[in-house]
């Protein structure tokens, strides 16, 4: 990437009160401002991820239909941009908790076998169940898959929240570097306070275990679970059931689940892989600025005519480089780790939806074994009971499940994508800002010069 393509240049006017605030100040922001030239792919990226028009699909900004049907370029609305984005903030009503969960103080020890991270883990509690009110152990990201996987086989059909990967991709960030330590850690705390706000997967007796057990304790409890031949068991079940090939009764309302987040999945992986390539960029022209100021003071030593300007343009690019690094910093804080968790998502949604056909299957299958026997009827009709009341608790679950993580999901977008535009408005004002008085006083300049040569 050449520096030359993304020089900072003078600022082009700033809206005029007509145009409508926050949409005119992305239209006009300044070729000065690093990464103008990539608002596009941001705003085709966000397009993307439009699933279709029906009313519970996706809706970027506005919970409130109100909201959306206002007229963004109507003259009653704030002519500031950041006055303009306020109007979208959602205010939660704060609820009633009864689980404070901190994940912090990484750990990194070294052994002759391996070398890993822990984490401490504080719980603050006021629930009966709950010996003390306090507790505060150490768990490694292995600790986390496994209370990860003791979920989901406790609750095949409800969402249970991802967890970062084991593995990252390679040339984005080193592994056991800071900057890989703290993301991981955001997220593994991210991962037990969605639990902990989930109404059924917050008494979950296994996450009270991770949550409260010391090291010995939960090893122990980790070799009471099932047996590596129950394990295999409940996979030979699942490959046989895709075997079997689709389901013949599923209801309707989980086909479009399913047709759903197929959509889904393939908006938001281009979503992410766009932001995180806009992200490269940023991070690279970043670079290519901090080599390109000190360029222009240097050059002013040996130009004494023009040595203020030069100055003048070595500073306002060091101010739109610190602007840019905290641009950085925003997305690699908001809307970075929220499209890759809902990534994340996604694939959990289809295992989720797999596992209920399977269970939907195993009826399916007893009630085809029944048709063609006509013996031990009464055995087969008990089994058909005990399946359709299962089948019935897991379309409920996942039903329930579906309609809270859909409403969450909408607002973490509405969020994320609130917070980048705010972000960008204040990245172009402080741009804008600095080359108008970069501007200004060049034209004081030239005005003194000009009255010095029309004196006698």
């Amino acid at each position: 990437m050449e520096a030359e393509g993304r020089v900072p240049g003078p600022p082009l006017p700033p809206p005029s009160p007509g145009s409508g605030g926050g949409a005119g100040a992305r239209a006009d922001a300044p070729a000065g401002a690093p990464g103008a030239a990539r608002g596009p792919p941001l705003a085709a990226a966000a397009e993307v991820l439009s699933l279709d028009d029906e009313e519970d699909d996706l809706e970027v900004f506005s919970k409130d239909t109100s909201l959306a049907e206002v007229n963004l370029f109507s003259p009653s609305m704030p002519i500031s941009p950041s006055s303009m984005i306020n109007q979208y903030k959602i205010e939660d009503e704060p609820e009633l908790r009864d689980l404070f969960i901190t994940v912090d103080d990484p750990e990194s020890h070294i052994t002759t076998i391996e070398t890993f991270i822990t984490y401490r883990v504080v719980t603050k509690t006021s629930r009966g169940e709950f010996d003390t009110s306090e507790y505060e152990v150490r768990r490694r990201y292995q600790d986390f898959l496994w209370l990860k996987s003791k979920l989901e086989e406790a609750h095949p059909t409800l969402i249970i929240p991802p967890l970062p990967e084991k593995f990252i991709m390679k040339g984005m960030v080193e592994r056991f570097s800071d900057e890989f330590i703290e993301t991981r850690r955001k997220a593994l705390h991210k991962f037990l306070n969605r639990i902990a706000d989930h109404p059924t997967l917050t008494f979950n007796e296994d996450f009270k275990v991770f949550l409260t057990a010391q090291a010995w304790e939960l090893s122990s409890h980790k070799k009471q679970g099932p047996s590596l031949l129950s394990r295999m068991g409940q996979t030979v079940r699942a490959v046989a059931s895709s075997v079997r090939g689709g389901v013949k009764n599923r209801p309707e309302m989980f086909t479009e689940m399913n047709n759903y987040m197929e959509t889904f999945s393939q908006k938001i992986n281009v979503l992410d892989k766009i932001a995180h390539r806009i992200y490269k960029e940023e991070r690279e022209y970043f670079n290519e600025m901090k080599e390109y100021g000190p360029i222009h003071t240097l050059w002013s030593a040996s130009e004494e005519d023009i040595a203020d300007s030069l100055k003048g343009v070595a500073s306002c690019i060091d101010k739109c480089c610190k602007a840019t690094e905290k641009r950085m910093a925003g997305l690699s804080e908001n809307l970075l780790p929220i499209l890759h968790e809902y990534v994340l998502y996604s694939e959990i949604l289809m295992g989720v939806l797999k596992r209920r056909d399977q269970i939907q299957g195993e009826l399916d299958s007893k009630v085809d074994a029944l048709a063609n026997k006509k013996t031990e009827k009464d055995l087969f009709s008990e089994e058909i009971g005990k399946l359709e009341d299962k089948v019935e608790c897991a379309n409920n679950a996942l039903k329930a499940d579906w309609d809270r993580w859909k409403q969450n999901m909408q607002c973490d977008m509405r969020s994320t994508f609130t917070n980048v535009a705010e972000n960008n408005l204040r990245y172009y004002e402080e741009c804008l800002a600095t080359w108008e008085s970069f501007l200004a006083s060049q034209t004081v300049d030239l005005h003194v010069e000009a009255d010095s040569e029309d004196r006698p």
